[in-house]
């Protein structure tokens, strides 16, 4: 038997049903084996709770054994399935269930794919693996893209990958209800990273370069500000033009290579710039 699926008797009803729902939810299934459909429900809510330990428990209470909690909690027919927390009935699911009326019940209570992906991004941003956080946090936002919680932190990832256009997109999206204190960092951070972005040293090299525009080496230079500012199609523009017009340049191409290697995992820029490569390679 699964870990979260518990069998009710009076014996753990106070340590599972009170004491345990003060830590996670607890459904208390009510069935009976001469009424089909309350055993349908067990085992469906059995199969769809599998994965949910961490949110929800299954009691289940069989009431041809069990009929003193049944009664506790006025149970009057089959199929019913409580749910509680704090001690307390919070909803509940009567009669018979059809696979999709169980899961439009179980989404308002468990996590939503979106929120754990949500949490994995904060927590890789907390760690500094942006790269990593870049794909968790766009796989959330392909999920739901109108919540302002994922959206900061993508705007956060873009500005730390020097994505400034997108990052200004993505803020202005944000509704008024939602512009609070984290908004308001972001509009500041993404502000700082538009000034480092163009830097003096980037500026000097950008007039030299106008006046020598077939120097190789300023060119190397060039490309290494961008990168470190996050400007980085710009620098990879530059690279892949070295190796396109000499593609025995071999310094070029390994800066271009360098460069994707810190594009994160299924950035369109990378995958753009590593099919012109190839392209051109073979």
């Amino acid at each position: 038997m699964n870990s979260n699926i518990v069998a009710i008797t009076l014996e753990n009803f106070q340590q599972v049903i009170i004491e345990g729902s003060k830590n996670k939810l607890i459904l208390v299934d009510f069935w009976a084996a001469q009424v089909p459909e309350s055993v349908e429900l067990k085992n469906k809510l059995a199969d769809k709770l599998t994965l949910a330990a961490d949110t929800m428990i299954l009691a289940t209470v069989d009431c041809q054994s069990q009929q003193e909690i049944a009664q506790q909690f006025g149970v009057q027919s089959l199929p019913t399935a409580v749910l509680v927390k704090d001690g307390q009935p919070l909803d509940g699911l009567t009669g018979p269930q059809t696979d999709e009326s169980i899961d439009e019940f179980l989404a308002k209570y468990l996590p939503k794919p979106e929120d754990d992906l949500l949490v994995q991004a904060q927590q890789l941003l907390i760690e500094k693996n942006v790269k990593e956080a870049f794909t968790v946090i766009s796989q959330a936002y392909q999920i739901d893209s109108e919540r302002a919680d994922i959206k900061f932190v993508l705007i956060e990832v873009y500005i730390l990958t020097g994505k400034t256009a997108e990052a200004e997109t993505l803020l202005a999206s944000i509704k008024m209800i939602d512009q609070d204190s984290v908004y308001q960092s972001l509009v500041a951070k993404l502000e700082l990273a538009s000034q480092a972005a163009n830097s003096p040293e980037i500026q000097a090299l950008e007039e030299q370069l106008a006046t020598d525009p077939d120097n190789i080496e300023l060119q190397h230079q060039l490309a290494t500000q961008y990168n470190q500012v996050n400007r980085s199609e710009e620098a990879l523009t530059i690279l892949f033009r070295l190796v396109q017009k000499d593609n025995t340049d071999a310094i070029s191409k390994q800066l271009l290579l360098d460069v994707l290697k810190v594009l994160p995992e299924g950035d369109p820029l990378a995958l753009k710039f590593r099919r012109k490569l190839y392209t051109l390679m073979y």
